[in-house]
Formats: C-alpha cells, structure tokens, sequence
C-alpha cells in the first residue's frame, strides 16, 4: 500500500498536476501584485498632482471600482469555478471585459498622468498619444473589432477549451479581453485626451453594430454552447452575457450621447 502510494504521488501525472497547481498560484500572485501597483501609481499620482488643483472624487472612486472588478473576476472563488463552469466565466467576462474597462476609462488616468508629470514627461506622452500607430489601434472601427472580434474567436473556436488548459494562454485570453474593452470603451467616450478622436456619428455605428455583434454572440451560445459546457451552464451564462452586457451597453449609450450633448452647448464665459 505504501510503496503505491508512493509510486502513484511520484507519478508523472501527479507531478503534472504540481506544477499546473503552482502555475495558477504563481498567476494569482502576479495578478494581485499588478493591482496593488495600479492602486499605489493612482495614489502616487495624486499626490504629485495636488498642486493643480482639485480632482473629482468620483474619478478616484471609479479606479478603484474597476481595479476590484479585475481582482474578483481573475482571483478568488469567481475565477476559480470559470475554469469548470460556463457561467462563472461570462461573469468574470462582465466583470474584466466591460465593468472594469469602464470605470478605469471613467478614472481618466492619462489626463492625471499629464497633471502628475514633469512638462518634459508630459510632452513624451503627448507625443506618443499623436503617433501614428496610435492613430490606427484608436479607430472606433478597429477598437471594435478588436473587442467583438476577439470575443467571437474565444467562444466560436476551441480557443475557450484551450484557455483552461495552459495557464500562460489563460493568460493572455484575459490580457486581450481587458486591453480591448479598456481602449472600446476609451475610443468611444473616454475623458482622457484623444488627439484622433472620431466623429460622433462614427462612434455611434460603431457602438451600435458592437452591441448587435455582442446579442448575437450570446443568442448564438445559447443555442450552441462551447465545447464541453452542459446545456443549462451554457444557457445560463449566454443569458448572463445577454443581459449583463445590455447595461454595460446602456450605460454606454448614456455616456456617449451627453459627451455629445455637452459638446454642443454653447460655451458661456466667465465673469472675470
């Protein structure tokens, strides 16, 4: 009995499951250690920028909502139960592809940067915000389909069954998934200085053939869930993609119609 123990836990299987254990141990541990180190450069920030003057605490607020949205959907019990339930992942899926891209974007943390830099910092930014391959990834057309596209790969290929196997790919899956929806949401109505920023109009076919894009998407898993998910799993989280991301989208709307709403008031100047 002892000699099969041993053998069974020497095994190369057993050792396997070591290393994939150490590997998700190892990518919680980056996770949090990223976030405490966007939550500390805000802060920082902050304090450099004090002497310019007030900054809305609303902005503050929304940076650290977001970085939250990240922690839970990518450590923790949520992110645990995603790599065995459907309905798990489209719940961090909500939480890192919309909910927290919209409250970073909302945080405006590239005008804090220009307000918390040296001038020659600042102009090196400033610069790299005109860059012509800037230009290109900030199109409302290309952010949306980063964003769309790389949602329909995920979930219409075997790159979802994948993802739950490696834990570098699991990764990288979570990395595009947070970096589009971050520059989505930033192209379409981010407070920051855009130096490309598109007409109105543009933004809004493009949000709108998003949103269908996105319906469509969870209608499809509803009726054709990911490999290897159950029936009422893959029912439960294509509702959850469905509904989840109609207020995300709502909220979208909102946004993008009073930026265009204040963008057309007539200027009153001050007295004085």
């Amino acid at each position: 009995m002892d000699l099969q123990h041993q053998h069974d836990h020497n095994s190369p299987s057993s050792s396997n499951d070591d290393v994939y254990a150490l590997g998700w141990i190892a990518f919680d541990a980056l996770v949090v250690l990223l976030l405490v180190a966007a939550a500390a450069g805000y802060a920082l920030a902050l304090w450099a920028a004090r002497s310019r003057g007030r900054w809305p605490i609303s902005r503050v607020m929304a940076w650290y909502a977001g970085l939250l949205c990240i922690g839970v959907g990518l450590v923790g019990p949520i992110a645990a139960a995603a790599r065995t339930t459907f309905t798990a992942h489209m719940t961090g899926h909500l939480l890192i592809g919309m909910a927290a891209p919209l409250l970073l974007v909302l945080a405006a943390p590239l005008t804090l940067a220009l307000r918390a830099l040296t001038v020659r910092r600042a102009q090196v930014l400033t610069r790299f915000l005109r860059s012509p391959p800037l230009r290109f990834i900030t199109h409302p057309t290309v952010a949306g389909g980063l964003n769309a596209g790389g949602l329909w790969v995920l979930y219409t290929t075997d790159l979802y069954s994948l993802m739950h196997t490696s834990v570098l790919l699991h990764g990288a899956v979570h990395m595009h998934i947070f970096l589009a929806g971050y520059l989505f949401v930033a192209v379409l109505i981010g407070p920051d200085p855009n130096p490309h920023r598109a007409s109105i109009q543009m933004r809004s076919v493009v949000l709108i053939v998003f949103i269908a894009a996105h319906s469509i998407l969870a209608k499809w898993l509803y009726v054709h869930p990911p490999a290897g998910v159950e029936i009422f799993d893959g029912r439960t989280g294509a509702q959850l993609m469905y509904y989840g991301g109609d207020i995300i989208d709502i909220t979208l709307i909102v946004l993008l119609l009073a930026g265009w709403f204040r963008a057309t008031q007539p200027r009153v100047a001050r007295p004085g």
